[in-house]
């Protein structure tokens, strides 16, 4: 599992870095104000959607069904299932993309209801419009991936969400040299990301993946009405963060730039999410269905242990990192062109509210896929929408006094709320199985992470207020910034295998077994 895991994460980090580089020069493009706060809103949507449908979320419904089918009846009658939902997927969406084209002036008033009456919304209503080709593709992209998970074929699919950012990134770079007028430099990225689409499902059609499901035809028979009633509920539950900053940006479109503030913020707060998150949604949704089939209680305790130790290993230290260097690292990344250092204040605020709630993300990922593994997606469902209730609530009390730091912090109690309300559920009903090994290595993880955070913010105070500021040149401060970061991983690594949480033997054996 451990090898798999990290194809997925090498895949996503990947993503990740190239997401960072596309919305650096997305803030030099557009900076903040009316038209970034337009175009980000309309994303905003975009990548909910995206969310619910890859990224580990449809095959918390797909997987279990095709391995279900597969060893039920047989390869043929797999690829028959398969390409039933690759067909009905397609023109499902196909359908609800008109639907939310002709309903996008409804759509962005309820998502942004603080651009009504102002240029603002008619600016999100059209970049969200040329975005929505975008949506028709996605849905037969994530089948196909789906299925290649559920073979253990991971690196494909890890690897296609690139051209995602590489097309953008290209078309931002162009916009860039031309000095595009900041209205329709947003047009044709939105242009572009309707788009990009396409080349993940041309480069997945180039492998001949299509021949996982076939023929295909779109059905609305019994079968796939059931396998969509469990699927929706987990494909919206899986999709957790996005909804809580849909949430946030409800109550900050109210705020001039603090759409683009959470945003941006938000970003950073998706690489170590993402790098945990996708991966286990990716990779322990397979795992785990295959131990709670077989009934092998060992084997779901394993899964079940790796899984937590990896989710804490990674979303502490992050969470400790992104705290203490939240304003170098934005001023590093997104203080260029036409974002100023008052954004780079108010974003590197929001960040550290939004850092709080990352250990709650990663740990709902975490312990969605137990649920998933036993057919259960409304209970995720139920947890993610009681967090946006949480954060809707507490953003409009703390958005009024803090602004956008207030809303941040909102959004972090929505995700505490969905993760310890999965973990009541989950220890009620049937216990999550943790081995003995992962009861000796957690606090040893925590410990190490703590020490790695102390050490950080007494770094900073070593390092020259000035070397911070936005004046000096960018490699001076990407050279200070990265001597930090490395030497808190060089650190939490040493902590970890001093402690005894994790030796470098154990890694290297981990990644030479399979699967």
């Amino acid at each position: 599992m451990i090898r798999s895991f990290l194809t997925v994460s090498t895949g996503t980090l990947a993503s990740r870095l190239l997401g960072f580089a596309r919305d650096s020069l997305i803030a030099a493009l557009l900076g903040t104000g009316a038209v970034a706060d337009a175009f980000l809103a309309a994303f905003q949507l975009v990548n909910v959607v995206r969310r619910l449908l890859s990224e580990g979320a449809l095959n918390a419904a797909l997987i279990p069904a095709w391995l279900g089918v597969r060893d039920r009846d047989g390869g043929a009658e797999a690829a028959a299932f398969a390409g039933r939902v690759l067909g009905t997927v397609s023109a499902a969406l196909i359908a609800i993309s008109l639907l939310i084209a002709l309903l996008m002036p409804l759509i962005m008033t309820v998502i942004a209801p603080g651009f009504l009456g102002s240029g603002t919304l008619d600016l999100a209503v059209q970049n969200a419009r040329l975005m929505l080709p975008y949506l028709a593709f996605a849905g037969p992209v994530t089948v196909l991936m789906g299925l290649l998970n559920a073979q253990g074929r991971f690196a494909l699919t890890a690897f296609s969400p690139l051209l995602f950012n590489i097309a953008l990134i290209a078309a931002i770079a162009v916009l860039l040299v031309w000095r595009a007028e900041a209205g329709f430099a947003a047009w044709i990225l939105a242009a572009t990301i309707g788009l990009a689409g396409l080349l993940q499902l041309l480069m997945l059609l180039s492998q001949r993946s299509a021949r996982l499901a076939t023929p295909l035809r779109a059905s609305f028979d019994k079968e796939m009405r059931g396998f969509f009633a469990k699927a929706i509920p987990g494909m919206i539950a899986s999709s957790g963060p996005q909804w809580l900053m849909v949430a946030g940006t409800i109550i900050a479109s109210a705020t001039p730039s603090a759409v683009s503030w959470l945003y941006f913020a938000n970003r950073l707060i998706e690489l170590p999410l993402g790098i945990a998150g996708v991966a286990m949604g990716t990779v322990l949704v397979p795992e785990l269905t295959r131990a709670v089939a077989s009934s092998d209680r060992d084997a779901v305790a394993h899964a079940e242990s790796r899984a937590l130790e990896l989710a804490t290993g990674l979303a502490l230290p992050a969470t400790f990192g992104l705290i203490v260097l939240a304003e170098p690292i934005v001023r590093l990344l997104f203080e260029h062109g036409a974002f100023g250092a008052e954004d780079s204040t108010a974003t590197a605020r929001a960040l550290m509210w939004l850092a709080l709630g990352l250990p709650a993300h990663v740990l709902i990922k975490a312990l969605s896929p137990a649920f998933y593994a036993r057919s259960d997606t409304m209970t995720p469902l139920k947890a993610t929408a009681k967090g946006v209730v949480v954060a809707v609530a507490l953003a409009v009390l703390l958005g009024h006094f803090f602004g956008a730091s207030g809303i941040a912090a909102s959004i972090a109690a929505g995700a505490w709320s969905s993760a310890l309300s999965l973990l009541r559920k989950g220890a009620g009903e049937f216990g999550f199985s943790i081995d003995a090994s992962a009861r000796t290595r957690l606090p040893r993880i925590v410990l190490a992470a703590i020490a790695m955070g102390a050490l950080l913010w007494l770094t900073t105070g070593l390092v020259p207020a000035e070397t911070h500021d936005f004046k000096i040149h960018g490699l001076i401060k990407f050279v200070v910034l990265a001597l930090q970061i490395a030497a808190g991983i060089a650190v939490y690594g040493l902590l970890l295998q001093i402690l005894g949480a994790a030796s470098w033997r154990e890694a290297v054996n981990a990644l030479k077994r399979p699967g």
